[in-house]
């Protein structure tokens, strides 16, 4: 009779801290009864958050910790012998990143040695790089020296122009972490301010929150500050760390927006032109229109709002327009000579690339004016004399 033959499932378990992992081990052959036992490598004992199923088969690690990572065997016995099969579960974790100078400022003179270490830890082992910023670019930089777990970037001999912002990015498929250093560099001449944006066109909707950051660069590191030309703030904005915030925007706050950036050996200025744009506000002139049949009705629709705007014509309910209405592009809608049928209300839709609205007119026509009348009774009493004397030639 033949000793145990075993499988495992999964062989290899990677979940996250606080997550649940389990193996299955299975017979494959060995003759009854087969007892099976989980223990882990180098002998250390199963944890509280280690089950084992009633028939031996299943281990479960509930909540794993960093703790639990290592190889788990499962061993099979009957009278015949003895097998042994193992499984590895390995914690992921997400990357973390710790820089030095740990509190984010270093201030160096020129000519002397930076030096920034970035130090990342996580599973998998993250890829770690250097990056300087500047406004919204950010530019790879070739570390001097680098480890598993540790990235260093180094200039023997740092000038104004090393001044800066840098980061050290962590990334995995875990995701990633980041950590800044902001770098000032003393002494010598010093380095005037450089100030960019990272949008110099914005177009928004009334209502909206708008947002735009200004980065500076130089030595000292420069102060930077907003303004409006030729106006102040709007009341409803705030400025932090350089990002000036424009809450529920009007057409007033359209314009040109600028960050300033000083030190004490220059300024700089960066610009940002803001249009905020408007649906339309539509209203007709004269909203109840009473006129005779026969004569001419003119309406007129306005409308406010962010330019160019198309107006467009319409009768409520479903009629159609008049075949002797006409529309023009700046609003008008003129019908004439009128007619009973023309009576009833119009609309005026106003249209721009942000929205629309429209307003509404109602015509009454009432019966026809003594003018056109009289006009048409004169006509056909002239037309009544000329047949008489036609027929009388005719009888001569």
């Amino acid at each position: 009779r033949p000793a145990p033959t075993l499988s495992i499932e999964p062989h290899v378990a990677a979940v996250q801290p606080g997550e649940t992992a389990s193996f299955r081990c299975r017979v494959v052959h060995g003759a009854q009864p087969v007892q099976l036992q989980w223990k882990r490598t180098n002998n250390l004992p199963l944890g509280d958050n280690v089950k084992v199923g009633p028939d031996g088969s299943v281990l479960t690690v509930t909540s794993v910790q960093n703790g639990d990572q290592g190889a788990y065997r499962c061993i099979a016995t009957n009278p015949h012998g003895k097998a042994t099969v193992t499984a590895s579960l390995n914690i992921k974790q997400a990357p973390k990143v710790r820089v030095s100078p740990a509190a984010g400022m270093m201030k160096v003179t020129a000519g002397e040695t930076m030096s920034l270490a970035c130090h990342a830890s996580g599973k998998p082992r993250p890829t770690i790089t250097w990056y300087r910023v500047e406004g919204s670019r950010e530019t790879p930089l070739v570390a001097t020296a680098t480890t598993d777990s540790r990235a260093q970037y180094q200039v023997a001999s740092a000038s104004p122009e090393h001044a800066g912002t840098y980061v050290c990015r962590a990334q995995s498929r875990e995701g990633s972490a980041e950590a800044r250093v902001q770098v000032e560099v003393g002494g010598g001449a010093g380095l005037p301010p450089r100030a960019s944006v990272s949008v110099e066109e914005i177009a928004a909707v009334m209502g909206q929150e708008v947002s735009m950051h200004c980065q500076a660069t130089g030595s000292p590191a420069p102060v930077t500050s907003w303004s409006k030309l030729r106006a102040p703030l709007p009341w409803l904005h705030k400025v932090e760390g350089g990002t000036l915030t424009l809450s529920n925007v009007g057409r007033q706050d359209s314009g040109q927006y600028i960050c300033n950036a000083t030190n004490s050996v220059g300024y700089s200025e960066a610009y940002v032109q803001v249009e905020v744009e408007a649906p339309p506000y539509t209203t007709i002139l004269n909203e109840q229109v009473t006129a005779v049949a026969g004569e001419t009705v003119r309406l007129q629709c306005l409308a406010h709002g962010s330019h160019p705007i198309e107006f467009g014509w319409s009768r409520v309910g479903g009629a159609p327009m008049p075949a002797h209405a006409k529309s023009t592009k700046d609003g008008y809608l003129l019908i004439g000579p009128l007619r009973q049928s023309d009576g009833g209300t119009y609309k005026c839709v106003a249209s721009n690339r942000v929205g629309s609205s429209d307003a509404r007119a109602r015509v009454t026509v009432r019966g026809e004016s003594p003018a056109f009348g009289q006009n048409w009774l004169s006509k056909t009493r002239g037309q009544c004399r000329d047949i008489m004397s036609m027929t009388s030639r005719m009888f001569s």
